[in-house]
Parts: C-alpha cells; sequence; structure tokens
C-alpha cells in the first residue's frame, strides 16, 4: 500500500541544474527518514542524501555544496535540489523509506 514515486529527472548539461520529488502516499509514518539514492548503468547503487525523522540532513561528500535535501512532512513529500550538476551525476534516483523504494527517475548529465 506504501507508494513511492520519483519526479523531476531529465537531460542537461554540466553546469545546469535538476530538482526531484519524492511523493509517498499509503500508511506511511508522518515522520520518515527519507534516503534519495542512485545507480548508474553497471555500477553499484550509490547513497546520495537522506533527512532523518528529527529533520536533519546528510549527504554523500560527493553531493556536498552542490545538493540540497529537503523534506516536507504534512506532503510527505522528500525534495533533491542538484546544482553545478557533473556527467558523474548520471544515473536513476530513487527514494526509499525503509523497504519500499520508488520506480526512480533518470537523470543524465551530458558534458
Amino acid at each position: 500500500q506504501v507508494q513511492l514515486v520519483e519526479s523531476g529527472g531529465g537531460s542537461v548539461q554540466a553546469g545546469g541544474s535538476l530538482n526531484l520529488t519524492c511523493s509517498a502516499s499509503g500508511p506511511i509514518f508522518s515522520s520518515p527518514t527519507l534516503t534519495w539514492w542512485r545507480q548508474a548503468p553497471g555500477k553499484e547503487r550509490e547513497y546520495v542524501a537522506r533527512v532523518s525523522a528529527n529533520g536533519i540532513s546528510d549527504y554523500a561528500d560527493s553531493a556536498k555544496g552542490r545538493f540540497t535535501v529537503s523534506r516536507d512532512t504534512a506532503k510527505l513529500t522528500l525534495y533533491l535540489q542538484m546544482t553545478q550538476l557533473r556527467p558523474d551525476d548520471t544515473g536513476v534516483y530513487t527514494c526509499q523509506w525503509r523497504t519500499h523504494w520508488g520506480q526512480g527517475t533518470q537523470v543524465t548529465v551530458s558534458p
């Protein structure tokens, strides 16, 4: 019954920006820890950023200074503002709560 749906992906040139959204629905806690992951073709899934239940944000080293993660608790929505994008940011970005995962949204950054 829990659903996580990502949106906002697309194609952008290096140095550009994208804003991702993860919308959650169903029987989910009111203040969940929500996490962004990404996976490039042929690569392992990589942690990107998260907002914990107490509202504290955390980032992978590769995302620090470029990405901003935030949460709308009332709407159970997770956001990821990405700036200064690089080709190695390319991948399928997926949000996760506990054992629940979204389908993912594709981000492609060209040189």
